[in-house]
């Protein structure tokens, strides 16, 4: 499909990560290691297949000859260039801790109460965002087209177009874009809706998240016009046009499956499983943060374990608090009460010398872990209070090799519009619900399992990274908007809407 796209252009990705990790070891030298994600698995062999650059920070305030080369080195031996943004530690500290993760990331996931609207982040934010437009414009060339990723960065484009870059411009956002009446909180909400329109194609997760832009939009500019109803659509804005659409974004099914399915892997499901027998394994996967809603997924367990005496000693949460931002005290704090709901609900249900409720995990596991933990599973609980996608939940389903798991679902993740005819889908909030929603998954039958779980398979791995790839890719250049995508029956379900009833 890659190949298909039809784009002619060289492509020039711009994130605010380089798609490698760059350490200094204790030799004093540059060590180079091969980011995760499904967004590197897909691009980079895009990048090595057509010619192009990755633009991003490298992750560090360091600078120096030294590092320059070993970005270079990196970039070479993947086969495509990479340009290094350097940061310092202020630089950082505002951008990144201040106005992307103190006032972005709360805000568009509908949690404003958590903002900082301090007025130096936004200039700080602006700042970096010209430096970056700087670096691309002095990479990148006329024909090229410049794809630009997530909240970070949404002020590039408005700084290309002043330095007087003609380029295609394409923007993708990862996280949710929230409605008006959250919006608006912004301080700078104008002068950032503006700096989106720069773009010429503007992506997002969901439908939702789509018509929560367009909206914003025809409060703030009010001369907006939309055309088109399919899943790309044109939008004039005072004197800007753009098109605008909903890509929900995939992961590497193939990959996932073929490694769940190797036997390194099953010896550590089955090693698991030998740990805890004779009970179902929920699975819970997170990053630690306060938009994953675990403390309500923790509470839904233990009443859960209260209104259903019989999940008592024949069923067992284990959930895995990937380490994030442990600095920020808004985050320790979270990490406190994660630990005192695990060890108060281990404490009111567990036997002496037999059954423990909970089992916590806290630290980043290694990829075969991770997969021996989604194959070991018999129900993932995924439950976010608000998220762009969600990828753990089309992992799991693609690590379900025999299919008799089921998927329990927060309503208010992306992942939901796509998903919503296999998971369970909850509200993380109604904790009773969710309690529901586990016993259901307890006492459901092999048939329904299998069925549930051969749809979600199905929908992931037709509609997996490579697809969210080239989709996006064709609508820069489809003529006709109303043929795109060509799309079967069953597609149109997966990008149905979800609205929570």
């Amino acid at each position: 499909m890659l190949n298909q796209s039809g784009l002619r252009e060289n492509l020039i990705v711009v994130s605010n990560r380089l798609p490698f990790i760059f350490q200094r070891g204790a030799d004093g030298c540059w060590h180079t290691q091969r980011g995760s994600g499904g967004l590197v698995s897909a691009l980079l062999p895009v990048l090595r297949n057509r010619g192009g650059s990755w633009i991003g920070w490298p992750g560090t305030a360091e600078t120096g000859a030294d590092l320059e080369a070993a970005v270079a080195a990196a970039g070479t031996d993947a086969g495509f260039t990479l340009k290094a943004v350097t940061l310092d530690a202020e630089a950082v500290d505002n951008f990144y801790h201040g106005l992307s993760n103190e006032i972005v990331w709360p805000l568009f996931h509908d949690l404003q109460s958590l903002c900082n609207f301090e007025p130096s982040y936004w200039r700080t934010y602006k700042e970096v965002n010209r430096k970056f437009a700087e670096t691309v414009f002095a990479a990148g060339g006329a024909r090229d087209f410049i794809w630009v990723h997530d909240y970070h960065l949404m002020n590039v484009a408005a700084e290309l177009r002043v330095l007087g870059c003609r380029s295609k411009l394409g923007f993708f956002l990862h996280i949710p874009f929230p409605p008006p009446d959250i919006f608006f909180n912004l301080p700078w909400r104008l002068a950032l809706l503006r700096a989106l329109l720069q773009y010429d194609l503007i992506g997002f997760q969901t439908l939702r998240d789509r018509r929560n832009f367009i909206q914003c939009l025809r409060l703030l500019i009010h001369e907006t016009a939309v055309q088109g109803k399919g899943q790309v659509v044109t939008v004039t804005a005072g004197e800007r046009t753009v098109r605008v659409g909903n890509f929900p974004i995939g992961i590497d099914y193939g990959a996932f499956s073929r490694q769940a399915d190797t036997g390194e892997v099953a010896r550590r499901a089955q090693e698991l499983r030998r740990l805890l027998p004779k009970r179902k394994l929920i699975l819970g996967v997170d990053r630690l943060d306060y938009t994953k809603g675990i403390p309500h997924r923790l509470q839904a367990f233990r009443n859960a374990l209260e209104r259903y005496p019989e999940l008592r000693e024949r069923i067992s949460l284990i959930q895995v608090v990937v380490p994030s931002r442990a600095d920020i005290p808004q985050y320790r704090e979270l990490k406190t009460r994660i630990e005192q709901l695990v060890g108060q609900i281990n404490g009111d249900f567990a036997r002496p010398g037999g059954w423990v409720p909970v089992w916590y995990v806290y630290g980043s596991l290694s990829r075969n872990d991770l997969l021996a933990y989604y194959r070991a599973a018999d129900i993932a609980l995924i439950t976010p209070l608000k998220d762009g996608m969600n990828l753990v939940a089309k992992e799991y389903c693609a690590c379900s090799i025999e299919q008799e798991c089921v998927l329990i679902l927060s309503e208010f993740a992306g992942a939901a519009a796509q998903l919503q005819h296999g998971a369970l889908l909850v509200n993380p909030y109604d904790v009773e619900g969710v309690a529901d929603a586990i016993y259901r998954a307890f006492t459901m039958n092999d048939d329904e399992r299998r069925a549930r779980m051969r749809r979600l398979r199905r929908s992931i791995r037709e509609y997996d990274i490579f697809w969210w790839v080239d989709c996006f890719l064709r609508a820069v250049i489809a003529r006709d908007l109303s043929a795109f995508p060509v799309l079967e029956n069953h597609a149109v379900e997966a990008m149905a809407d979800y609205v929570p009833i």
